[in-house]
């Protein structure tokens, strides 16, 4: 087989060579390298379409499939530019100034192709039905979701393998991005209420085309590297789009101060005592505390050059209300505790117990006996959303995964009424925004704090949920991300809750599932 590869502007043909019935992969790596004057111990990264990582035990199965497009990322410190013009797939891979395209043109001989459309949700929902009532279990999966309209966790892993299973029977190890989508459509045809409303098609927590993740692809790649399990990984690079650390049109015309009034009205805000004038000249002044927030130079002075957040309650919820407007700012007051905190209780019970969930659950039904040492009812069922949607080990597999309880203490901090507040602070440090609540016990809370840059601000609301609702906002106030430990956490608050960039954040599949069950489900 002769390949065609399209690397740094020129195009060349590397032989690839077939032994009983598989392709080498290591003797088209040093091909590569040698055709292209590659050193000889560049580290090269091969990707099929969806970013899934192709190494020697998939090469040959992909390229039995032909018409396959693969990215070699190359970590050699040598930019690589592509003529799109010189390579007739350009429909089919996007492109970084760090990669190489390799074009595998090869009639398909062993494998039906699998048509480009794979929109026909009837036909994804007959493949999906076929294979769940010709399967063992497969009968017991449609009971559980006649029976509650939805999938317990362990269920729906059970469907992923199941139809990743069936998958890979059919199409290999290295199955079409075409094939995966479509297995995602037959899935939300077959459960609709496991879909999800703010995405794009509904099934991106089960597969993901333009970010190659989701259950399916998950499980794909645990089945393509098992025999891998040594194999190095890149530590995965923060995103920080469509979150707080994103650039916003703000949503308020309010005229903004410059030269000469910016510096009078900054002046004046220090002096003054009365709030009426320091809400008014703060509201003139928000532009450019949004610049100076998104300014990783500058971002520190914020609370510096602005101290009146220190002492003047409201100005978090006022700025977040002018970059989003008054009624995304109220949706979390108005459906935290008649819609979603019933469904995250119940969702709770359904998890594996032990003695810190089931105190939760108890104390968020308000069923704890006095002598509770646990959180108010509000705080309690955060505290179990938490637990629905735990931290997740990034980076290196060495990095540690924490519990849902140690991730607790980057949310919420009980202070007992009466302890110094900068005695705290000075024996505790966060890189991130957390709540302080201050009170006689954790049921009885009187006060609350937004601790940032180890600064406590005071909050206006006097109960915990507004308080937290406040703990929210302050991450865009002042262009803070989310702590690692809470990402999924807050991104699901952010999308399913305030519906902030719903459907284009990049969101792990578990908020895209829960999300789904809360909005389409009868949870």
């Amino acid at each position: 087989m002769l390949v065609r590869v399209a690397c740094r502007g020129t195009q060349k043909y590397v032989k690839v060579t077939e032994t009983n019935g598989e392709y080498n992969y290591h003797q088209f790596h040093q091909e590569v390298i040698k055709k292209f004057g590659l050193p000889y111990d560049v580290d090269v990264t091969y990707k099929d379409s969806t970013e899934t990582e192709v190494d020697a035990d998939i090469f040959s199965e992909l390229l039995l499939q032909g018409n396959v497009t693969l990215t070699a990322c190359m970590d050699d410190g040598v930019s690589t530019y592509i003529d799109l013009s010189d390579v007739s797939m350009s429909s089919y891979a996007s492109f970084s100034s760090n990669a190489s395209t390799l074009y595998i043109d090869e009639p398909l001989t062993k494998k039906a192709r699998l048509t480009e459309d794979c929109t026909d949700k009837q036909e994804a929902k007959n493949m999906v039905n076929e294979v769940l009532m010709s399967k063992p279990g497969g009968a017991k999966i449609m009971f559980e979701y006649s029976k509650t309209q939805t999938l317990s966790d362990s269920t729906r892993r059970q469907l992923v393998n199941m139809l990743v299973a069936d998958m890979i029977e059919v199409y290999g190890r290295a199955p079409p991005q075409t094939v995966r989508t479509k297995y995602a459509l037959g899935i939300v045809s077959v459960f609709p209420y496991l879909e999800d409303p703010y995405s794009k098609n509904g099934y991106e927590h089960f597969y993901d085309a333009s970010s190659g993740t989701g259950y399916l692809a998950w499980r794909l790649k645990t089945v393509q590297r098992n025999t891998h399990i040594g194999e190095k990984h890149r530590p995965e690079s923060p995103d920080t789009s469509n979150g707080p650390l994103s650039e916003r049109e703000p949503f308020s015309t309010t005229e903004q101060l410059t030269g000469d009034e910016y510096r009078e009205a900054i002046s004046v805000m220090k002096h003054t005592s009365d709030d009426t004038v320091i809400m008014e000249k703060m509201k003139a002044t928000f532009q450019y505390r949004q610049s100076m927030a998104r300014n990783p130079q500058m971002s520190q002075d914020v609370l510096d050059l602005f101290p009146r957040f220190l002492d003047t309650p409201g100005l978090i919820k006022q700025d977040f209300s002018m970059l989003f407007g008054e009624v995304i700012s109220e949706k979390f007051l108005a459906k935290w505790s008649t819609f979603f905190k019933p469904k995250v209780i119940n969702e709770a019970k359904g998890l594996s117990t032990n003695y810190h969930i089931e105190e939760l659950i108890r104390d968020a039904q308000h069923e704890s006996d006095d002598d509770s040492t646990g959180w108010d009812s509000d705080i309690s069922a955060l505290l179990l959303l938490l637990c629905l949607l735990p931290p997740t080990p990034k980076g290196q597999r060495k990095a540690g995964k924490i519990s849902p309880l140690q991730a607790a203490d980057h949310l919420v901090r009980f202070l007992k009424k009466g302890t110094s507040i900068p005695a705290f602070l000075e024996s505790f440090g966060s890189a991130q925004p957390f709540l302080l609540c201050v009170g006689e016990n954790k049921k009885s809370l009187q006060r609350f704090f937004i601790i940032v840059d180890m600064k406590a601000i005071p909050c206006k609301a006097q109960t915990s949920v507004g308080a937290f609702d406040e703990l929210f906002k302050a991450h865009f106030v002042f262009s803070t991300s989310y702590s690692e430990s809470l990402s999924s956490f807050y991104t699901f608050i952010q999308t399913a809750i305030y519906n902030i960039d719903a459907g284009t954040s990049k969101e792990r599949p578990r908020v895209r599932e829960l999300r789904a069950r809360f909005l389409s489900g009868k949870n």
